[in-house]
């Protein structure tokens, strides 16, 4: 049961704002904006997801660099409300085709006819975006792809020679094109997140894999759809798991330790030949959930050196090489190191030749940072650091630095292997054709090297 619901602007502004109790006050919003802006607790650098003020107990999630607030005075399951929030952020892209602040504010009125249908009195209806078409009857207002940010290479979808914008999914699912006509396609994305922590001299300790087939369909007239995964897929560490689903050549090459699938799925034929079948729903939905603690090959490999160049001066060498395929390429890598904390101030030496990249001493937090803006296959970068500190050292300075953390994504990459061998929509005609667009992304989750 929860008092409140609103929406916040990076800057802190408020889109929406519903109030469903009138148990806490109306400052709320501007409460929680500068809590989280100003966090000063338990020595971390962001808010955690839930907090207490003065009794009320602030539950957030960000989504498209948009804050999705709830707020309560009971003592509500935070889980539960947590994934209420993101299931409201799903329904309303569904609805409004982009997520952002401008669609949201010329939709408000939409927006607002969804959270009466979502929420009643402050308990959870429905978030499903397929029941919700029979009582949301506002058209959205579509907000010109061409005005939104680019995305990035991480925003391609590929299907062999075919490429196509990521835009291509920011369509109302519920919108009326122009013409009448509507383009029959379907999209899914294979999305990875990966855990790796390396010891100090490069071996992994521990790896995971949390992936997610997602997928989005504009066919009409909902076709049953077949999606065919790895034939030597196994589930559970022995061929076997909790639910049975026994490989058909016995212990596959892809070992899954344990996944769930969605409600719409059909799990008649995944023990013989690893396909799913199902009717897919409006919006977006996750088919299946995975994870794998199998050794994979890492995309990456990190090495960090910290060592001593004079009583109060020391050297930072930091190492990255992509172990991928040259045909891949790797965006938005953000590398950190927390140096000790009587660290005065840093200068950074690049390779030579070395563009795109970007460095810094965050002097608050105490850390180097390292920016690049693509990584090529095979390709590797270094940077050396000169850290001046205030005082001198004492003991080993290893210690009181690291672990370095790596961020990432890879367009087009899986570590896992998980593949999909083909898609499959039941034909209304001999001339039903859609498109169907595939797309892999592997993001760090959590890539660590110790010191």
């Amino acid at each position: 049961m929860i008092s409140q619901f609103f929406v916040l602007s990076q800057r802190g502004d408020n889109i929406v704002f519903r109030d469903y109790r009138g148990e806490v006050a109306k400052g709320s919003a501007e409460i929680f904006f500068r809590k989280v802006k100003f966090w000063k607790e338990d020595e971390a650098e962001e808010a955690p997801p839930v907090f207490n003020v003065d009794g009320v107990n602030y539950i957030h999630v960000k989504v498209a660099g948009l804050f999705f607030v709830a707020t309560s005075r009971v003592n509500v399951s935070p889980s539960l409300v947590l994934e209420l929030l993101q299931r409201i952020a799903r329904v309303t892209k569904d609805y409004l085709g982009v997520l952002n602040e401008d669609s949201i504010r010329k939709n408000f009125v939409l927006v607002y006819e969804l959270l009466d249908e979502v929420i009643d009195f402050g308990y959870p209806q429905t978030t499903s975006t397929e029941v919700l078409k029979s009582y949301v009857f506002n058209e959205p207002i579509v907000v010109d792809a061409g005005r939104l940010p680019p995305l990035g290479p991480a925003a391609i979808f590929m299907q062999g020679t075919k490429r196509m914008p990521g835009t291509a999914v920011t369509k109302s699912v519920v919108a009326t094109e122009p013409g009448g006509k509507k383009r029959e396609e379907i999209f899914v994305d294979i999305i990875e997140k990966i855990s790796v922590t390396f010891s100090s001299s490069g071996y992994i300790l521990t790896s995971e894999i949390d992936g997610t087939i997602q997928m989005k369909s504009y066919l009409t007239g909902n076709p049953e759809i077949r999606l065919a995964l790895n034939e030597d897929l196994s589930i559970g560490r022995n061929g076997s798991s909790l639910y049975d689903y026994r490989s058909s050549s016995g212990s596959g090459t892809v070992i899954l330790d344990d996944c769930n699938f969605h409600e719409s799925v059909h799990l008649e034929s995944f023990d013989v030949d690893r396909t799913l079948s199902l009717i897919p729903p409006d919006g977006e939905f996750a088919v299946m959930n995975y994870r794998m603690t199998q050794e994979f090959k890492p995309p990456f490999r990190v090495t960090a050196l910290i060592e001593e160049a004079g009583s109060s001066r020391a050297e930072v060498i930091l190492k990255i090489r992509a172990d991928f395929s040259p045909n891949v390429t790797a965006n938005t890598i953000t590398v950190q190191m927390p140096v000790p904390s009587y660290t005065m101030r840093a200068s950074f030496e690049l390779e030579a030749g070395a563009t795109g990249q970007t460095t810094d001493f965050k002097e608050g937090s105490r850390r180097l940072e390292w920016n690049l803006k693509k990584i090529v296959g095979g390709a590797e970068h270094t940077l050396r650091a000169k850290l001046t500190f205030s005082q001198e050292i004492h003991g080993n300075i290893a210690k009181e630095a690291g672990p370095v953390n790596m961020n990432f994504t890879i367009p087009m990459y899986n570590a896992s292997k998980l593949q999909v061998r083909y898609l499959q929509i039941a034909k209304k005609s001999k001339t039903y054709n859609p498109y169907r667009w595939v797309r892999y992304v592997t993001q760090a989750n959590s890539y660590v090297a110790r010191l």
